[in-house]
């Protein structure tokens, strides 16, 4: 086997770091979810690793980092499908509760779920004026449409030309209001976790006396009425494939439920068959982060499940608002046509092809208010500011430059390693000391933490989601913008198209928007890829850090991002390679290392280590690392459904989010919590399906944090979940001392060199670079 970095040949029996998962399991990580079986059959997706992961969610398995990661809605779906859709329950689960809650006290998860609601509302109030019919020139607005009136006027005689000359301009309006406007900071209360969607026994009732006729199991009545609402008894009767609304159901199961339902008037090509399984296809690929999949793609998939006509499927489909179709790339016209025929007869003239996407209404519209967002924070900021004083007083060359973009830009992106947060840092101290309403948003409690630290002032840093939910931050203004001149976000690349919508919609005219983060990375767990696509648009200035990560950790972490998995001096066993044999050794080792090694060797105590594995299932995932590292850690009999005081764990209070914290005890409210000092309440129905054991956690789940310690955990068996982002990710989570339990042999140098990233289907960046941005980058 190839020496690994750090690697000391012959020391195979030793227990310390200095001699020193199994098959991802389908479903995408979310947070409810219905346990599928192992992936046996995830060698359908080799490039799986780089799809949202589903470990987002407690108890899914891991579909993404396991289970399908082909973008294509094929077979393999099924054997990954249970666990990935249950992150819609999830959300399901919480957006009712969040309804029903008292306005006085709102928790992040339900602020965010909130603004989530607004911004559909919001959409589809745009969408109903779109297809409304549209008089001519109504759809201008601004200059174009003063431009408009004028020359209509001139022509009907009814003023005359030089009337409309040297007219003053009118000043713009702004949505931000004077400072002083702004509301004082929320002081955070302690978090309580929204309850499930509260029916009532009548309704359960209905719709278990419907599922029982169709032998499908009662339990699946909350998740039901979750999914479909109070008439959820008779939508199923009416048309048995809104089954597959609910999480966890797969398409013949909800064939199966249709025929005992429906008898002789079930067939594999009813129209509510082919509608349900469109939107369940969408569904799907939105959970492994497209937004939209091209529409070949999804006859086939029809195709493959027994549909006649997937052609008149998929235009029923769009005629019934089940899927919005979109066409990127342009047809040929005549004038190209007539051109094409005066070429040399043997002259081929090359086109590109156009693609016909089909996209759930939510994600497409969302993307298209995110990009109209970001046109207007590009044109509406002012681009003469002089901060040339402030970036001399930059403590770097690259935190130099950034400060002189942003002074010039309304919209920048800022990509870098870990070392390059303290770039993002500088800008914002700089921009205070401008007198600035500055502040930077990271995605995680400890990205937060490590914000502050570098700002040297915690009023600077919050996390997204207490930004958003009003928790943390300055507050909202009188127009409901949120009260900054500047915003740089951290670990942008976990931003989804959904939350970055809501967050640039709360954005007021004039402020500028900084997104910072490390492309290398694995994306988020959201549909979407937002900061990759704002990258590729080339729509905003750009500015790549030039501060490289230091130590042996950060040689190694940047060496991955180029390709290459290269040797690195460790004289202080920074980096620490344990070969293993087989997934038990590798569990027997990790526990050593966690419980013994590390602790002995670097005095980094075992709570401040993590471990990293690939997937949730089979004999090394999060689950059987968590169980024997509980036993030798924190033994007890679980007496708190399955957990103990002292117990690790990772809380899911929305899809998306993991947020890890430690138990400190249970009552009648709940399961009580500590996560990084946020007091936090878990209902105790909600615990099953929102709060895991999190000694171990996927690297989906650790991106945008990082621990003194790290133990990346590779069985044998977990070598078609690697790939370079996954790898980039999880090696790069350790601060001083990085323990990889190695069982791959040439799986890993492979992954690195040869699998990039997941490539998902979005359009955003086609809508970015059709926007008129004069800050556009060439």
């Amino acid at each position: 086997m190839t020496a690994l970095p750090g690697e000391t040949p012959g020391t195979v029996g030793t227990d310390t770091p200095q001699d020193t998962v199994s098959p991802p399991e389908a479903g995408a990580e979310g947070p409810e979810h219905a346990e599928a079986p192992d992936a046996s059959d995830a060698s359908h997706a080799p490039d799986v690793s780089d799809a949202p992961d589903p470990s987002d969610a407690p108890d899914a398995p891991d579909a993404s980092e396991g289970g399908e990661s082909s973008g294509t809605p094929a077979d393999e779906d099924d054997d990954a499908g249970g666990d990935a859709e249950d992150a819609g329950a999830e959300a399901a689960a919480d957006a009712a509760p969040a309804e029903a809650a008292p306005a006085a006290e709102l928790s992040e998860a339900q602020a965010e779920l909130a603004a989530q609601r607004e911004l559909r509302e919001r959409i589809e109030k745009r969408k109903a004026e779109k297809a409304a019919p549209i008089a001519a020139g109504t759809g201008l607005s601004g200059t174009a449409a003063d431009l408009l009136a004028a020359v209509r006027a001139v022509e009907s005689g009814e003023k005359a030309g030089t009337a409309f000359f040297d007219r003053p301009a009118a000043t713009p309006a702004s949505r931000r209001p004077a400072a002083a406007a702004a509301q004082p900071p929320r002081t955070p209360a302690p978090e309580a976790v929204p309850t499930a969607r509260t029916a009532t026994p009548e309704v359960l009732d209905a719709v278990r006396a419907v599922l029982t006729e169709g032998g499908a199991p009662e339990a699946l009545a909350r998740p039901a009425v979750g999914a479909l609402g109070e008439q959820a008894a008779e939508l199923l009767r009416s048309d048995p494939w809104q089954l597959l609304s609910v999480p966890g159901v797969r398409p013949e199961q909800a064939d199966g439920f249709a025929r005992a339902l429906l008898g002789a008037d079930c067939g594999p090509d009813d129209g509510r068959r082919t509608a349900a399984l469109v939107g369940w296809l969408l569904e799907r690929a939105a959970l492994q982060g497209h937004t939209a999949l091209d529409a070949e793609a999804v006859r086939t998939a029809l195709a493959e499940r027994a549909v006649g006509d997937p052609d008149a499927a998929v235009r029923d489909a769009v005629e019934e608002g089940v899927a919005l179709v979109f066409q990127e790339g342009d047809e040929p016209s005549a004038d190209d046509a007539g051109a094409a025929d005066g070429e040399a007869e043997d002259a081929d003239v090359a086109r590109e092809p156009v693609q016909v996407l089909l996209g759930l209404d939510r994600y497409a519209l969302a993307e298209e208010s995110l990009a109209d967002g970001l046109a207007r924070l590009v044109n509406a900021c002012e681009k003469a500011a002089d901060w040339a004083e402030a970036a001399a007083a930059a403590p770097g060359p690259s935190a130099a430059e950034l400060i002189r973009t942003t002074a010039a830009a309304g919209l920048v992106a800022h990509s870098g390693g870990e070392a390059a947060r303290a770039e993002p840092a500088a800008l914002i101290a700089a921009a205070r000391g401008l007198g600035l309403r500055a502040l930077g948003a990271t995605h995680s409690e400890d990205g937060r933490r490590r914000l502050a630290a570098a700002t040297g002032d915690p009023d600077t840093a919050v996390t997204l989601s207490g930004l958003l939910s009003g928790a943390q931050g300055p507050g909202r203004d009188e127009d409901g913008a949120l009260a900054l001149d500047l915003l740089v976000v951290l670990d942008a690349p976990q931003l989804d198209v959904e939350g970055a919508a809501v967050l640039v919609e709360a954005l007021a005219d004039g402020a500028r928007l900084v997104l910072s983060g490390d492309p290398g990375v694995l994306g988020s767990a959201g549909a979407g890829r937002v900061f990759a696509d704002v990258l590729a648009s080339h729509a905003c200035p750009q500015v790549v850090s030039r501060t490289p990560d230091p130590g042996p950790i950060g040689e190694l972490v940047s060496g991955i991002g180029i390709g290459e998995l290269n040797q690195v001096d460790a004289p202080g066993k920074e980096v620490v390679i344990v070969p293993v044999r087989d997934a038990g050794e590798a569990v027997h080792r990790t526990v050593q290392l966690v419980a013994d090694s590390v602790p002995r060797a670097f005095g980094i105590p075992a709570e401040e280590t993590q471990v990293i594995t690939v997937g949730h299932g089979g004999a090394a995932g999060t689950r059987a690392l968590n169980e024997a590292l509980k036993q030798r850690l924190n033994p007890g009999p679980g007496r708190f459904g399955g957990f103990d005081p002292g117990d690790r764990v990772v809380h899911v209070p929305a899809p998306g989010r993991a947020v890890p914290g430690v138990v400190l005890s249970a009552d009648a409210e709940g399961l009580r919590l500590d996560c990084g000092g946020v007091p936090v309440v878990v209902p105790q129905e909600r615990v099953e399906s929102s709060v895991r054991h999190g000694w171990a956690l996927s690297a989906h789940q650790a991106a945008g944090m990082r621990w003194p310690a790290a133990v990346v955990v590779l069985p044998g068996d977990a070598a078609q979940g690697l790939s370079r982002p996954w790898v980039y990710t999880a090696f790069g989570r350790g601060e001083r001392h990085l323990s990889v339990v190695h069982g791959v042999d040439q799986a890993l140098p492979h992954a690195v060199a040869q699998v990039p990233a997941q490539e998902r289907t979005t359009r955003l960046r086609p809508l970015l670079e059709a926007l008129p941005t004069p800050d556009a980058a060439s």
